[in-house]
């Protein structure tokens, strides 16, 4: 199942806190960006963080789900609604994620 606009746009709002928060659609699923690192995604209608040491330390008995099958497990956000705690979760995150791949040319 693929995810929705509307689900999207909804957790949009909700980190809307952030500046420089971006998305970009892939295989009917959404990827969510924060200052241009990848840090989760809308997978079928779900709001789903990397399995970071700082996302484990804020939701330590948030759910280990597959985005989609064959794919690394990631945290399941279920406190959805509070945009203080989200904004601290994917800001306590940034320093652990990558670096973005470089494209070649």
């Amino acid at each position: 199942m693929a995810s929705t606009k509307n689900y999207l746009e909804f957790v949009l709002g909700q980190l809307s806190e952030l500046s420089d928060i971006t998305s970009r659609r892939m295989m009917g699923e959404f990827m969510i960006y924060y200052k241009g690192k990848i840090f989760g995604g809308i997978y079928d209608n779900r709001f789903l963080v990397k399995n970071t040491k700082s996302a484990r330390e804020l939701m330590p008995n948030a759910a280990l789900e597959q985005p989609y099958d064959g794919a690394k497990e990631m945290l399941l956000v279920d406190n959805i609604d509070d945009r203080d705690f989200l904004r601290e979760l994917i800001e306590k995150m940034y320093d652990e994620l990558p670096e973005p791949k470089k494209k070649n040319k």
